[in-house]
């Protein structure tokens, strides 16, 4: 259930505390593994007496481990098919990290003796990337977590070899900045081990950059838990609770206005920016970026980013945001391939202004004159001139909008729109320029009328001197849209309506393609919606 405009709060809390947990993680000791078919028992057995030792004596468990794996790779490398063997090595890989997580352990900063009598050494392969520097993360065993919920309900993994791990790192403010994520990172890698002598080297493997890995001479598919990051991302840092509080005091976020990286980057993948809408957040979107991964083609071609934003603010100046952010974000890490971008509901809004040349005709419809004859405060004009002056942005080869009110929604303007929209506070650095809009705009019968800015709310709403003029304008040609618009089912096609938005609002003539899919306005967690975002990358692979 997704409540996407504002109302009287009591109403609000009482429809939120209906809501279905998106989800939650509990954390599980492993079970003994059973016996398997003979060729790996010395390894099955080595590791259920080191399960029993872990707690009372970590180095000598930690030794165990380490010798359960030498021993099922020995065996794989006799028969690299041998199923129990690679169970055996898995689990042994992956409890090596649950006594170092346990234990507080560091075997990542300088190498660590373990075994009864310190026959192993512990140590890890270097990357020279200092984003992959272990000692920097908490690693945690996929397998020792249980998680359900509404947007995690689809468990996407892989077969192969190798330790699913979730790598959790939590960043300052300026760290979140300058690398492009948000402050807390949740990673699904990959950790196997191979053997010098008595040397146990862990290596740290992304199973989002590739399908196979190398152990002891032999090539493997690579394993991986898709699910788990996410599930212990929302469980943990909770992201999906910043939406109402975002949308009623922007300004209190305005730090969170970011573009951020849900994966480290690659330079060689597309990337796929996510935009959420109204009163939402990143979040929105992990049902699908959860079914997205467990593609082998859209995990080759694809990288993940998402645009996360204060929804209060009226949404062309979140757009003028998102460009300023997309300006810093290429510097640091350049794009060799075309954007595909994804905006839901108001995030669809804002999509649609980076792929649109405005010139100076919002701006000359609005004053009546050109930006140099009208006369204002310049930190106005700077701010209005970013808002509705604006180019398409070149990096963007693909647009989707997903329940997208391209021509507004009704419920912005009728009295529950007015109720929330009196809701939001303005910034007080809008302020000013909603005097300066009261005192220079034209008039026009026709747009809405208000005594202040608009706020996100009042963007929405179909008689908004913004949506009007925007629709007078049409998307810069070269560049392939697609619409994703939700029928809520009650037979009125097509006068069709998710719910929120209509389809007259979200219907654009030239649009490549458009599909109506049974949902109402959370069209994100549409399983058919899904499969046709998941056609449209398929095309655009194909296309590039």
């Amino acid at each position: 259930m997704k409540i996407h405009y504002s109302i009287a709060p009591s109403v609000l809390a009482l429809a939120m505390a209906g809501c279905a947990q998106i989800a939650v993680v509990s954390e599980k000791r492993p079970a003994a593994l059973p016996p398997g078919s003979g060729v790996d028992r010395v390894a099955t057995q080595t590791i259920n007496r080191a399960l029993i030792e872990e707690r009372k004596q970590p180095i000598v468990a930690l030794g165990a481990f380490v010798a359960a794996a030498r021993d099922s790779l020995r065996q794989l490398d006799r028969n690299p098919a041998n199923a129990d063997a690679r169970r055996a090595y898995n689990f042994a890989v992956a409890r090596i990290f649950s006594v170092v997580r346990d234990a507080k352990l560091d075997p990542w900063t300088r190498p660590m003796r373990v075994g009864a009598n310190g026959e192993f050494t512990l140590t890890w392969k270097r990357d020279p990337r200092p984003e992959w520097n272990l000692a920097l993360y908490e690693l945690i065993p996929a397998d020792e977590l249980d998680f359900k919920g509404t947007y995690v309900k689809d468990h996407v993994t892989k077969e192969g070899i190798g330790a699913s791990l979730v790598a959790k790192r939590e960043l300052t403010a300026q760290q979140a900045s300058v690398m492009f994520t948000p402050p807390y990172i949740y990673y699904s890698v990959t950790a196997t081990a191979q053997f010098e002598g008595s040397r146990c080297i862990i290596s740290i493997n992304d199973p989002l950059a590739a399908e196979s890995v190398r152990v002891d001479g032999h090539t493997y598919p690579v394993a991986a838990d898709f699910t788990a990051s996410y599930a212990m991302l929302l469980a943990r840092e909770k992201p999906q609770k910043l939406g109402f509080a975002r949308l009623l005091r922007p300004q209190e976020y305005a730090a969170t206005a970011r573009v951020a990286r849900l994966e480290p980057y690659n330079p060689n993948k597309t990337v796929l920016l996510v935009i959420h809408g109204l009163m939402d957040t990143p979040a929105t979107w992990v049902p699908m970026l959860n079914d997205l991964r467990g593609d082998k083609d859209i995990r080759q071609n694809y990288q993940f980013w998402f645009f996360s934003y204060p929804s209060g603010y009226p949404y062309p100046y979140s757009a003028a945001i998102l460009r300023h952010e997309l300006d810093a974000i290429e510097k640091k890490f350049p794009l060799r391939k075309p954007m595909v971008v994804v905006g839901h509901s108001m995030g669809g809004c804002i999509t649609r202004t980076l792929i649109t040349d405005t010139g100076t005709k919002l701006w000359i419809e609005a004053f009546g004159h050109s930006p140099a004859e009208t006369e204002m405060p310049a930190d106005s004009k700077h701010l209005l001139e970013e808002a509705i002056i604006f180019k398409h942005r070149r990096e963007i080869g693909r647009a989707v909008f997903m329940s997208t009110p391209h021509r507004g929604a009704n419920l912005a303007s009728n009295w529950i729109g007015r109720i929330g929209s009196m809701l939001v506070r303005t910034p007080s650095k809008l302020l000013t320029v909603g005097q300066t809009l009261r005192e220079s705009l034209t008039a026009d019968p026709a747009a809405l009328k208000l005594k202040r800015l608009p706020n996100s709310v009042d963007t929405m709403a179909p008689n908004n001197r913004f949506v009007m003029g925007i629709n007078t304008i049409p998307i810069t040609k070269g560049i392939p849209y697609h619409s994703i618009i939700g029928d809520r089912g009650r037979g009125d096609t097509p006068n069709s309506s998710d719910g929120v938005v209509p389809y007259w609002s979200s219907h654009l003539g030239g649009a490549t393609s458009e599909r109506i899919v049974p949902s109402n306005h959370g069209s994100p967690q549409n399983a058919q919606a899904i499969a046709e975002v998941h056609r449209i990358l398929q095309l655009n692979a194909q296309s590039n």
